[in-house]
C-alpha cells in the first residue's frame, strides 16, 4: 500500500464562483471528489491545513485518505490551483481510486552512484534531460522514484529509460521509443589557439620589429646630417 495523509472535508451543496469566494474567506478551499463511476461530490477543506500539505510536495504522487464528514475515500489530487501572490491553495480536483485504479503519475528520477561513475571521474558532466518520467501504475502502488545506476557510464554515453529499474508494476507512459534521461558530456577546456592564429601574430610581431628597426635608422641619419650642419 502506498504511502497516504489525512484530511478531514466538509460537503457543500452549492458551487459557484460566489459560493467559492465566501468559502475563502472563511480560510476554506473549495474542492471536488470524482472519479470511481460515481456522482461528483463538492466540499470543502481548511486552506491552512491544504495548503501545507501541497507544499510538501507530495499531492500528485501521495494517496489522501479524505474524511468528509465521517464518510472516508480514498482519493489522489489531480488539479490543484493556487493563488497568484499568497501561494495558498485556491481549489483541489481528487480522483477517487481503488486497488484496481490505473493512472499516469509523474516520478522523479534518482541517478545513483555518481561517485562510482566512470565518465563523472574523468570529470565528466552530467547532463540531465529529465528529471522525472511519467509512469504508468497502479494508484495503489506509486513509486517513490525510478533509479539509475551510473556505475558504468563513460564520458559520451546516453542514458535511456531502458536503463532505469523500473519499479514493479509500472511502466514508462512512453513506449514507442527508448527515450533519453540523461548524458555524459565531455569536460569543457579552453580554447587553444589554432595554428593558423600563431602564425598571425608572429608576422605582427616581426612587422612591429622591422618597424622599430626603421625608425631606429631614420633617427640615426637624420642626426648624423645635422652634425655635419
Amino acid at each position: 500500500m502506498a504511502k497516504q495523509y489525512k484530511l478531514a472535508a466538509t460537503k457543500r451543496e452549492r458551487a459557484g464562483k460566489g459560493v467559492a469566494r465566501a468559502l475563502r474567506r472563511e480560510h476554506k478551499t473549495p474542492a471536488v471528489i470524482y472519479g470511481d463511476n460515481k456522482e461528483p461530490v463538492t466540499v470543502s477543506l481548511p486552506t491552512k491545513e491544504v495548503t501545507l500539505e501541497y507544499h510538501k510536495a507530495h499531492m500528485f504522487t501521495t494517496l489522501c485518505e479524505l474524511d468528509v464528514e465521517g464518510e472516508k475515500a480514498l482519493v489522489l489530487a489531480r488539479d490543484v490551483q493556487l493563488h497568484p501572490v499568497t501561494d495558498n491553495v485556491l481549489h483541489v480536483d481528487f480522483l477517487r481510486v481503488n486497488e484496481k485504479t490505473k493512472i499516469t503519475v509523474a516520478v522523479p528520477v534518482n541517478f545513483i552512484n555518481q561517485d562510482k561513475c566512470a565518465g563523472l571521474k574523468e570529470k565528466g558532466i552530467l547532463n540531465v534531460i529529465r528529471y522525472d518520467v511519467d509512469l504508468m501504475c497502479k494508484a495503489t502502488n506509486i513509486p517513490d522514484e525510478i533509479e539509475v545506476d551510473l556505475t558504468e557510464f563513460e564520458i559520451g554515453d546516453s542514458i535511456k529509460i531502458s536503463d532505469a529499474v523500473m519499479p514493479e508494476g509500472s511502466q514508462p507512459a512512453i513506449q514507442d521509443r527508448d527515450f533519453t534521461l540523461a548524458s555524459i558530456a565531455a569536460p569543457r577546456k579552453l580554447e587553444e589557439p589554432t595554428a593558423e592564429e600563431e602564425g598571425a601574430e608572429g608576422e605582427e610581431g616581426a612587422e612591429g620589429e622591422e618597424g622599430a628597426e626603421s625608425s631606429a635608422e631614420g633617427g640615426e641619419e637624420k642626426a648624423a646630417e645635422e652634425g655635419k650642419e
